[in-house]
């Protein structure tokens, strides 16, 4: 007999999904019954929230959602940080957890896992939350999910299985089918108008953001067809490695506020013009965008800052239609000095010590050429936002932008060489970062995973140090003793290097870790 619960993963697996990650408990019983029937994958993690992670970093290198599979209560609410992640960076995720019996919710008789209202709590997060209460609802209900992470704006949503329902038989004829999502409007009139705004535009310059980073090949051909800079926001770095037009440098910067400030039309593809991007010195200002274009798949999204002309459209689609559009090939090439003259000044603004570590960034880049390097909340991760020029499309992200939750790098990496195979990883985690989800390394272990694990050690908390020093405070708590990192290895049975922050050094030991099959640890010691 097929339960509801085992419905619910044949929907998952019906929709392509491969692998979920979670860990199992008496509340998901049932859930857990389908998996192997179903033929998905399932990745043990340590703790919820590390579950979730591995679904973000899974969802960002393969485009489709990650999964995480989670019990009643305490399960959920350990994987919501994960969530929100997901979320401030439109990242597809669905989260699948057990509840408590229908009759039990919200009365607060004190069953196990009991929360006073769960989907509330999820619908804080969720760009939308489920509960099964019929076989007639797993359908709908789980399309609706997928279709709330991935049809608009992608970000994570919530389906939950009652215990009282999830061993309650299913049979083919409960079945209810769902009604298909509503068209966007038709976009082809803005289209129209943008194309004829860009062709007399003088100096035009297109900012991108995550909603094109797999869109390299028209995103080039646009800005060589516009003559036009392209400033790559944290998300969509790599768009144009070394490429004459490309700006892979923050909004931020004053270099690259004025060569935005210079344009006579700016044309932003898929970003959502946040201030991790635009203002991360929060001066409460952005760079002035005349006569801005904004093309975004959210409409809400459009309506959050003023605009000359907007599209509500996926982004990769408009380069497409808009390089249909446009005629224009007389250029005299000066989009790419304008480009150049910002990527010297934004270098110069950064300053040595950032420059030193966009140096060690470019090491790992040059000595392991197309890996993905997934980062945390750490120094070079800091400087590569501001100023990296990474070699691979969408392989360049971290949680030092958006949501800015520490510990992500470690069960991110793990989830992106789930997710693709084969493919060099890098994760780059500071030790206090790192200490957040150290226990995922044995993730990496058990499923032979090859990821290098790069720790910056400069022993705590160094850039909340120096901010609080910036303002006259005297630091405190930014000194937690991190552990010892060769031990740490050596209880994961993990490979273990060690070497000083300079190229030479990082290079060799980089060179090692990548002969080894498997996972293995580099601590970069910092004085």
């Amino acid at each position: 007999m097929k339960t509801i619960a085992g419905e619910v993963v044949a929907q998952l697996a019906q929709r392509a999904v491969r692998v979920v990650f979670g860990i199992p408990g008496v509340h998901t019983l049932e859930l857990y019954r389908g998996l192997a029937a179903a033929g998905i994958r399932h990745v043990t993690a340590r703790h919820e929230q590390g579950a979730g992670f591995m679904a973000d970093g899974y969802a960002r290198a393969t485009g489709e959602p990650g999964v995480a599979l989670v019990i009643t209560g305490p399960g959920l609410t350990n994987t919501l940080t994960a969530m929100a992640q997901a979320r401030a960076d439109s990242v597809p995720m669905i989260v699948v957890s057990g509840v408590n019996a229908r009759l039990s919710l919200g009365r607060g008789l004190g069953f196990l896992h009991e929360l006073p209202d769960q989907r509330g709590v999820a619908r804080l997060v969720a760009l939308r939350s489920e509960r099964i209460e019929t076989a007639a609802d797993v359908v709908p209900m789980v399309a609706a999910a997928l279709e709330a992470s991935t049809a608009a704006r992608p970000g994570p949503s919530h389906i939950e299985v009652p215990l009282d329902v999830a061993t309650a038989p299913f049979t083919p004829g409960d079945a209810l089918f769902p009604q298909a999502p509503a068209p966007l409007p038709d976009y082809r009139h803005g289209v129209g108008l943008a194309a004829g705004q860009l062709c007399t535009a003088a100096r035009v310059v297109i900012l991108a953001g995550g909603g094109v980073r797999h869109a390299l090949q028209s995103v080039t051909a646009l800005a060589e067809r516009l003559d036009a800079p392209v400033v790559q926001t944290i998300n969509a770095r790599g768009l144009l490695h070394q490429h004459p037009l490309g700006v892979a440098a923050s909004p931020s910067l004053e270099a690259v506020r004025a060569l935005i400030a210079d344009a006579d039309v700016v044309l932003a593809l898929g970003t959502e013009l946040g201030p991790t991007d635009y203002d991360m010195y929060a001066t409460g200002t952005m760079a002035p965008m005349a006569n801005l274009i904004r093309v975004d798949i959210c409409a809400a999204q459009l309506e959050r800052h003023p605009a000359s002309l907007t599209i509500q459209a996926p982004a990769a689609t408009i380069t497409d239609d808009l390089l249909s559009a446009i005629d224009r090939s007389a250029n005299d090439g000066s989009g790419a000095d304008r480009a150049a003259r910002a990527r010297a000044a934004a270098l110069d603004e950064i300053g040595p010590e950032m420059r030193s570590m966009t140096a060690l960034l470019e090491c790992l880049r040059d000595t392991l050429p197309g890996a993905y390097i997934v980062g945390d909340s750490a120094q070079p991760v800091y400087a590569g936002n501001l100023y990296y020029d990474h070699d691979r499309p969408g392989g360049w992200f971290n949680a030092a932008t958006g949501f800015g939750a520490l510990g992500y790098a470690i069960p991110a990496a793990i989830g992106v060489a789930l997710g693709k195979p084969g493919e060099r990883v890098l994760c780059l985690t500071g030790d206090g970062g790192a200490q957040f989800t150290l226990g995922e390394l044995m993730v990496a272990r058990d499923e032979n995973l090859p990821i290098i694990f790069l720790i910056w050690n400069n022993h705590g908390y160094r850039e909340i140090e120096t901010s609080m020093q910036a303002v006259d405070i005297e630091p405190v708590g930014c000194d937690p003793t991190p552990p010892d990192f060769e031990a740490v290895a050596a209880s994961c049975g993990l490979p273990f290097e060690r070497c000083t922050p300079d190229t030479e050094a990082l290079a060799a030991a980089l060179r090692t870790a990548r002969e080894r099959d498997g996972a293995s640890i580099i601590e970069i010691r910092v004085a």
